[in-house]
């Protein structure tokens, strides 16, 4: 099976791109601009000439004495008309009859919307002239007011000077900017170098650092934009920080809690192995070896279920749990070490599907979190014939607030207020029980309710009496 790699791509290329891409663009749209201004720049000169060739002519049109439109034009002056080496110029003079009175039979009269204005105003419009484009200016004279056609003067040029000085008009404005383009790119570049400078150094200072070093990166050396990344990045590092120290952590107390019952099985095993043991002394030590096995079973399954609890809950998948359902679970697999104590192990509350008594958790910790609740009841619960230990679980939903509570509830010694904060301290015991544990339960139990947003507290559950008893509440928040 072949594996296609996604191409890595470089910043540095992308964002040059980005602004050069454009510029390239807009250069040709610059040039075509460029023309038609300058177009519109070479018409004015040779237009102001034009009208004043026209106003001139228009001078030289009388009325006559038989009312007709009478047009004298000097041989000077037409020979001056005519002095232009690079253009054709071209006049037209009609009567007001539409009679031809002098000048260039073909050069085209105005179109029928072409606007006359007042007499002797001026206008010029682009027409063509024996299959050359010329710029023509024309004015209507009216010479008397008996409604009769007013007579036209018209004068056209071809525009090769027009087209000359476009074309040195875009040379000027555009030949610079063949120099300037390159030095523009050159300029992009080297701000992009400057600009993504800041990455290259922080890279370098990553890569300097020691493999234990997780102290967070300066984000305030850094640009505005990369400082979210690098918050993130320090993120990271916190929370790596915090589970490297969860397992050292982990480590220590394993190897502290595991050190006392691997001692008394060596030292059990050795008794067993003298010479000149009884059978009684033989049996006495493969009890304590079994002992000490069990003990440290179970601190070892206590350890890794607070390693757990610490470090993987938060990645396990998320479901919807009915409490009611686990604390049944629960209960039947304590039922039978209750029964062996001789202790009254019982449920209260809800019924499974209750509304508001599920919650959205990993069942699997869940169902931890209540074990040891109720373990540590019947740990520590005194059984027949000292008095008759009662431990009760209890599921319920708060009338009000719809929050779900859990109670493990027992009539044992109880817990002093003094230390009912130090008991959720891994290892930590509580001053004058003589019952064999890890200390390990209930620090798993606030790991576990704290990631599943519930707190937990313990109150005397026969506040007066003696003993008090101890009521562990579990109190998960309204979704």
């Amino acid at each position: 099976m072949r594996i296609f790699k996604r191409e890595q791509r470089s910043l540095f290329g992308e964002i040059l791109d980005w602004m050069l891409t454009p510029l390239l663009l807009l250069w040709p749209i610059s040039l075509a601009l460029t023309w038609l201004v300058a177009q519109g720049l070479a018409n004015k000169p040779f237009d102001r000439a034009l009208v004043y060739n026209v106003q001139a002519l228009a001078q030289q049109v009388r009325l006559g004495a038989d009312k007709r439109v009478e047009f004298s034009l000097p041989q000077p002056a037409s020979e001056l008309l005519r002095a232009d080496e690079t253009d054709l110029v071209y006049y037209q003079v009609t009567g007001n009859l539409g009679e031809h009175l002098s000048g260039d039979r073909e050069l085209p009269l105005p179109k029928p919307n072409e606007p006359k204005g007042s007499s002797y105003e001026v206008h010029i419009r682009d027409d063509e002239m024996r299959g050359l484009e010329v710029r023509v200016a024309f004015t209507w004279i009216r010479l008397d007011s008996d409604g009769k056609r007013p007579a036209l003067v018209q004068v056209a040029e071809t525009r090769e000077k027009r087209s000359v000085l476009a074309a040195e008009i875009i040379k000027g404005v555009m030949l610079p900017q063949f120099a300037l383009l390159p030095l523009a790119v050159l300029l992009v570049w080297l701000a992009l170098v400057r600009g993504i400078k800041p990455l290259s150094q922080l890279e370098e200072r990553i890569r300097e650092r020691k493999p234990d070093d997780l102290s967070p990166l300066d984000d305030k050396a850094v640009p505005m934009e990369v400082a979210p990344l690098v918050v993130s990045v320090n993120d990271l590092l916190e929370r790596l920080k915090d589970s490297i120290v969860t397992q050292k952590r982990f480590l220590a107390d394993a190897a502290h809690q595991l050190k006392t019952p691997l001692a008394g099985l060596r030292m059990q095993a050795d008794l067993a192995q003298r010479s000149g043991s009884s059978e009684e002394d033989l049996k006495k030590s493969l009890q304590q070896i079994g002992r000490a096995s069990v003990q440290a079973t179970h601190t070892v399954n206590q350890l890794l279920s607070l390693a757990r609890a610490e470090g993987g809950g938060a990645n396990l998948p998320l479901q919807s749990c009915d409490m009611v359902s686990l604390a049944s679970e629960v209960l039947q697999d304590c039922l039978p070490r209750a029964m062996d104590k001789g202790l009254d192990l019982g449920f209260e509350g809800v019924t499974a599907g209750t509304p508001g008594a599920q919650v959205q958790g990993n069942s699997t910790l869940l169902k931890e979190m209540l074990r040891n609740l109720v373990e540590n009841a019947i740990h520590y619960t005194p059984s027949p014939p000292e008095r008759q230990g009662v431990i009760t679980l209890r599921v319920l939903v708060d009338p009000y607030s719809r929050a779900l509570v859990i109670q493990v509830e027992d009539n044992g010694p109880g817990i002093p207020l003094p230390e009912r904060e130090l008991v959720f301290q891994p290892f930590y015991r509580a001053l004058g029980t003589n019952v064999d544990g890890s200390g390990l339960g209930l620090p798993i139990v606030k790991e576990i309710a704290q990631q599943h947003g519930a707190t937990v507290s313990i109150d005397a559950a026969h506040p007066g009496q003696t003993p008090p008893g101890a009521c562990f509440t579990l109190r998960f928040g309204v979704s």
